[in-house]
């Protein structure tokens, strides 16, 4: 596969702009499995030690595309209404050129609003650690750019959340990070300013399970994210699940992607999912990408210590 030299020199375009760019959290195609990197109130909904890992490749083919990497560890805390997680997500953008990683610490605390339904509430500290390589722009580019790099530059945030969760139903809004951080300003009057802005990026999320028939289950699902300075995001999405082993479906991310998801539920502990999207904007072009893909793997690790409340849908 020939790979299209195009992202990074974009990217040097992009950040020798003077003025502000607003940063969004990584995207996932596959959110309804990946909850806990948008709602820290997911923490120990699925009532037992649960691991998740996600990786997603974006816009295959392109030199420097983005890479994004998630892994969290949640569950519940016996005999009490806490919960408990940690989140670590890692982006990288042009082979290296931007680096960032958060790490948060998470904790929920749960109560019964009906026999069936319970909402969450949720809250995550930590912060986020980014590298900037200025002179891996200075390989896409000729132009020499007047900046130290970046490294290791830490800046702390948290984020707040609410879930309410039933057998059937759920609902979240989210803001996983709250603090607006401003990364690097080169502060030079005679010379191009590069600014970049830690924003909050809030989220809605929903979703309902209907049952067709004894072995297929039908759930649409919604998640909205909103923040300064970029379009809405609006991602829907339809998947089956059949005989609890196996789901399929279509999703929609509007004005941006069309995807295609797939699921396997291998043991009642491992679960599989992937997902393919292909852009529907002029990047979409078989002669620019092939499309972005995602791997999603979700290990139980303990047995529930209650009942579990929430369906191995979501």
């Amino acid at each position: 596969m020939v790979k299209r030299n195009f992202l990074v020199p974009f990217l040097f375009l992009v950040l020798t702009v003077q003025g502000l760019i607003a940063q969004q959290d990584a995207q996932y195609t596959q959110y309804m499995y990946n909850t806990l990197s948008v709602n820290p109130a997911y923490a120990g909904s699925r009532g037992q030690l649960t691991f998740a890992g996600l990786y997603r490749s974006q816009w295959v083919g392109l030199d420097g595309a983005p890479e994004t990497f998630t892994v969290n560890l949640h569950s519940p805390i016996r005999n009490s209404r806490l919960g408990y997680g940690i989140s670590i997500v890692n982006d990288n953008i042009g082979d290296g050129v931007v680096q960032e990683t958060y790490l948060d610490a998470v904790l929920s605390y749960t109560i019964d609003v009906s026999r069936d339904a319970k909402l969450s509430f949720g809250l995550k500290a930590g912060g986020n650690m980014l590298n900037l390589d200025f002179n891996g722009l200075r390989n896409f580019d000729q132009e020499v750019v007047n900046q130290d790099n970046i490294d290791n530059k830490f800046s702390p945030n948290f984020g707040l959340g609410i879930y309410y969760h039933t057998d059937k139903f759920y609902a979240g809004v989210s803001a996983p990070n709250v603090m607006e951080t401003e990364y690097f300003d080169n502060g030079s009057s005679d010379s191009v300013n590069f600014l970049a802005a830690e924003r909050i990026n809030f989220y809605l999320i929903t979703g309902y399970v209907f049952d067709l028939n004894a072995d297929l289950k039908f759930k649409p699902a919604l998640l909205t994210k909103a923040v300064g300075g970029a379009p809405l995001q609006v991602d829907l999405s339809a998947s089956f699940l059949y005989a609890d082993k196996f789901s399929f479906g279509a999703a929609y991310r509007l004005d941006a992607a069309v995807s295609a998801l797939a699921g396997f539920q291998i043991t009642d502990q491992i679960m599989l999912g992937l997902a393919y999207d292909r852009e529907t904007t002029e990047l979409g072009g078989t002669q620019f990408n092939d499309g972005s893909f995602e791997v999603f793997l979700r290990l139980e690790l303990i047995k529930a210590f209650q009942k579990t409340v929430s369906p191995r849908f979501f």
